[in-house]
């Protein structure tokens, strides 16, 4: 659909959005034949066409994130199944004998990779979240409390955070897996209510705010050293606009919680986000900035389009504010440039800073973004001003 023929309202960009998801994507990137190794496809050809490469643990844990919320949202295809298959195969031939998960496995579904990586691990604990729920397996909830339990004694930090385990070299330290670990400890104690998870996530937002946060601009830094600090030079000074939008988004999760910064975290965020972030004459949001706003990488991941529709859609069901349903109508629209392909339920993932497309296949990891962002949009035109 052009640009122009995009609807404005939030039920009807609700309804786009449900349509693109139930009839293009979601069985596009399904599972077809649970007599193999019961894996989601790791990439796609923009003509749909799968291909037979190493499959990593956390693209497989973020389609279980994505098919939970399918299933959850109403589509009729055979999500519980595949869901379930996939679960316990990640069970029964990802975790190690020290309580850790592997990095990849080959098309045959055997480990093509044993080593551990904090990353993984923060999505193997979302998709325990979503698929325990979903499924109604509570055993799910004790794997991730094992998963936690092996976290803490092996890879926390005497100062705080987390080690990144055996594939990054450390230092430099990010935030980014501290971030998918934030989104997972939410998820889980929303669905187990167990206060140590809402403990955990209580962590990382204070060390967020306490290390990652640029404190006089509000920018959201990327690299650390040991202690967690910014790192010195060039690297210390990188932003990352869709992750400055991710995090606020995540800050809106917790606002009801009673934290009693996290709204203003979220609007410090945002802030930066969109006055540095995004090039108007593209409609997108870009990769790289430096903490004084001028552009270091000028390129549009797919990605960082996802994050700026969720913190807007989270702060316009808190505000009802008119101008983050703008936001959010923007960031939809810039979205759909990236599901023009020839196949539908594909994307393009790499639009760089002269208009023309990187040429290579779609990433299955761009599913859970893309299914993460759209789910909270269908949500808040159902309950449009809700506390989370």
């Amino acid at each position: 659909m052009p640009d122009s023929e995009l609807p404005v309202s939030l039920p009807d960009l609700a309804g786009h959005a449900k349509r693109w998801l139930f009839e293009d994507a979601a069985d596009r990137w399904r599972i077809h034949d649970l007599a193999e190794a019961p894996l989601f496809p790791e990439r796609l050809s923009i003509h749909g066409e799968k291909d037979a490469c190493p499959h990593r643990l956390f693209v497989q844990a973020r389609h279980v994130f994505s098919y939970c919320e399918l299933g959850r949202l109403g589509w009729s295809g055979p999500w519980r199944e595949m869901v379930d298959a996939n679960i316990q195969f990640l069970l029964d031939r990802g975790r190690r004998a020290d309580g850790f998960y592997v990095h990849r496995f080959d098309p045959r579904g055997e480990v093509f990779d044993s080593r551990a990586d904090l990353y993984d691990q923060a999505f193997m604990l979302l998709a325990f979240a979503h698929a325990g729920r979903a499924l109604d397996r509570p055993d799910l909830f004790g794997a991730a409390e094992a998963l936690d339990d092996a976290l803490n004694a092996h890879w926390r930090l005497p100062h705080s955070g987390y080690y990144e385990g055996e594939i990054a070299v450390c230092p430099p330290y990010r935030q980014n897996p501290h971030m998918h670990l934030l989104e997972s400890f939410i998820a889980l104690a929303d669905v187990t209510g167990n206060p140590r998870w809402r403990r955990a996530a209580e962590h990382l937002a204070s060390l967020c705010g306490r290390s990652f946060l640029h404190p006089e601009t509000g920018a959201l830094l990327e690299y650390f050293d040991a202690a967690l600090s910014p790192l010195p030079g060039e690297e210390g000074q990188i932003v990352e606009p869709g992750h400055c939008f991710e995090w606020a988004w995540l800050f809106e999760r917790i606002a009801h919680w009673g934290l009693s910064d996290a709204v203003a975290v979220s609007d410090r965020l945002a802030r930066f986000g969109r006055r540095h972030g995004l090039d108007a004459e593209r409609g997108v949001t870009i990769n790289e900035v430096r903490i004084d706003g001028s552009v270091r990488n000028a390129a549009a991941r797919l990605w960082p389009q996802t994050e700026r529709l969720k913190a807007a859609i989270a702060r316009h069901r808190r505000t009802g504010a008119p101008e983050e349903l703008a936001e959010a109508a923007a960031a939809y629209t810039g979205l759909q440039r990236y599901f023009d392909t020839p196949a539908k339920g594909a994307w393009r993932d790499k639009l760089k800073a002269d208009g023309d497309w990187i040429a290579e296949p779609a990433p299955g990891s761009s599913m859970y973004h893309i299914t993460c962002a759209l789910a909270e949009l269908i949500d808040a035109a159902d309950t449009p001003r809700t506390t989370r």
